[in-house]
């Protein structure tokens, strides 16, 4: 029977608390939970001791089975995987590990950094992953260093790894402390003073572990106590240092009589005699930036600290802050007048909101290369061998992004796959007429990205795809051997295929005969519909004439291409005839 560990029902996507240092995580273990084997197949989660990933693989256990009730989900760790393999050999029936994990659709494997230097069970482990692969069944691993930093890693077993997706989880920063920490004294009903649970959130802690473990310290100390603890007390109760003392009251007596000026003057000195320097240097700084409608949370906290914090250097940085988050209204402003003046680009803390606001007006402001109008629906080759081909087409016309996603269309020199690709994109503008269209060719693609790279503004590339409703690419076998495209039409599939948008791709080979493309590629483009378009015979070259799109003289012909000229590179249109 498969060793297996009860899913603790509680951990759950709800009950997570997502940050910058989890947020990727967690997004590819919501896709996993919803669809599994659709998208990030295996996935591999690893990161510290006790920052979440338990919770996480818990959760997609969890998720899956309430989507999918069906499913049948396994939950068990690498060190229990090679106690059941050591037992089924000492029994003389090794073929049974492969025959208990086998029917499994989801298994989720929890630290398997345990395999260490185990060569048979990393063998059986390789043959089960390959196993449930074929199957079509989802892989789920966690282990606390990447796969590459796992010492005596069978290679083969590290390649296929490394064939998903591999993402991590990081130490949680101060905001997720705060959640994670306010989440758990509400589930506990436990209230704390005002500032505390923030005192807390301030502290460094490597780990969602120890900061637990400092909420049930002030917990027991609260309630042992029998009085509430001060945000001053938490460094005391902790060991992190002694609480700061309690300032002096100050009284003052005004006598009658006395000079008003004289007296508050006396009480500025006093004042800056008993106040610490640092904290009139950030009060004075809050003083600038506030009336100018800047978030100045961050030095109003650091002025709330028991001790003086590196009061110089935060200014600096709270000042280069400022001049960035001008420098990008600044460029904003100068795409779209309406988004001068935005909230955005007055916090200080929440720089990368502001610059996916200025990526998005970047991308909305640039076009997206459209399909060439000369090819269309009814233009297409309606032969009898094309009819397969066709009801492909139509269902993802139909249906974007539901039937056939990807759409792969695959055929030798003069299939007219480019001709396929661009009559697509035409009829979705046409019944789908909302819905943002890009089509192009791998070749310019490629160049695109050169391009971005060279400017400095890859970001802003990405972005102008990701909108696509309907991405199309041709001749996707140019590809081949560029590791940095197919890195960035990795992340860009998955983006898009996530959020229902439509793929379709030309080739003129079958995927997996493309040797030179990512596995990781190959295998989501398989996960869709490849079909094959019969080679066809050249056409008279009077009959390319008359569909051209443009004057005669822009039409040449050589052995394998008919190209028109266009006036833009987006609009640059190959078209294959034989």
């Amino acid at each position: 029977m498969t060793p297996e560990q009860p899913v603790d029902r509680a951990l759950r996507f709800e009950t997570f608390v997502v940050g910058s240092s989890n947020r990727l995580a967690t997004s590819a273990a919501r896709a996993v939970a919803e669809a599994p084997a659709q998208s990030y197949n295996p996935l591999f989660v690893y990161g510290a001791s006790g920052c979440g990933k338990t919770h996480l693989v818990a959760a997609i256990a969890n998720r899956a089975s309430e989507v999918h009730p069906a499913l049948r989900v396994r939950f068990s760790s690498g060190e229990e995987v090679a106690d059941h393999l050591h037992r089924v050999i000492a029994s003389g029936q090794p073929q049974l590990f492969l025959s208990d994990y086998q029917p499994v659709d989801l298994l989720i494997l929890d630290d398997v950094q345990f395999l260490t230097g185990q060569r048979e069970t990393q063998s059986e482990l390789l043959r089960l992953l390959n196993a449930l692969l074929q199957g079509g069944q989802q892989l789920v691993l966690t282990s606390d260093r990447q796969p590459s930093e796992i010492a005596d890693v069978d290679q083969r077993l590290l390649s296929r790894l490394a064939g998903g997706l591999v993402v991590d989880v990081g130490a949680p920063d101060f905001e997720m402390r705060l959640a994670i920490l306010r989440n758990v004294s509400q589930a506990r009903t436990v209230t704390f003073a005002d500032g505390v649970l923030e005192a807390v959130a301030r502290l460094p802690f490597a780990n969602v572990r120890e900061l637990k473990g400092a909420l049930n310290k002030l917990t027991a100390y609260q309630q042992l106590e029998g009085m509430p603890i001060s945000a001053g007390d938490v460094r005391a109760v902790l060991g992190e240092g002694g609480a700061s003392a309690l300032p002096e009251r100050i009284e003052a007596i005004i006598p009658a009589g006395t000079d008003y000026d004289g007296f508050l003057a006396d009480v500025l000195q006093e004042v800056e005699l008993r106040v610490e320097p640092w904290r009139v240097r950030l009060g004075e700084a809050i003083a600038r930036w506030k009336p100018d409608g800047w978030s100045v949370a961050v030095l109003e906290r650091a002025m709330a600290l028991p001790m003086a914090p590196d009061v110089e250097g935060l200014l600096q940085a709270y000042a280069g802050a400022v001049a960035h988050l001008q420098g990008l209204e600044a460029q904003a402003a100068t795409i779209d007048p309406a988004l001068r003046g935005h909230a955005a680009f007055r916090d200080v803390e929440a720089i990368p909101a502001a610059q996916q606001l200025v990526q998005q007006a970047m991308a909305s402001a640039l076009p997206l290369p459209a399909p060439s109008p000369a090819f269309t629906r009814a233009s297409l080759d309606a032969g009898p061998e094309h009819q397969l081909v066709l009801r492909a087409i139509d269902a993802v016309i139909d249906e974007p992004g539901q039937r056939y996603n990807p759409l792969l269309l695959h055929g030798p020199s003069g299939s007219g796959k480019t001709h396929s690709a661009h009559a697509i994109g035409n009829a979705m503008r046409a019944r789908w007429p909302d819905r943002i269209v890009a089509c192009l060719s791998a070749a310019v693609f490629v160049e695109e990205l050169i391009a971005a790279m060279q400017e400095g503004g890859t970001e802003r590339w990405r972005g102008r795809y990701r909108r696509a409703d309907v991405f199309i690419l041709d001749d996707i076998q140019l590809l081949e051997g560029k590791e940095r495209t197919q890195e960035e039409l990795f992340h860009l599939f998955n983006h898009l295929v996530g959020r229902g948008s439509q793929v379709v791709l030309t080739s003129d080979r079958a995927p997996r005969t493309l040797l030179g493309l990512a596995d990781r590629l190959r295998s989501r483009f398989e996960g869709g519909l490849v079909a094959a378009l019969p080679a066809r015979e050249r056409p008279r070259l009077e009959q390319l004439i008359a569909r051209a799109p443009g004057e005669r003289d822009h039409f040449f012909e050589d052995r394998e291409k008919t190209i028109w000229a266009w006036p833009d590179l987006g609009g640059r249109l190959i078209e294959e005839y034989r």
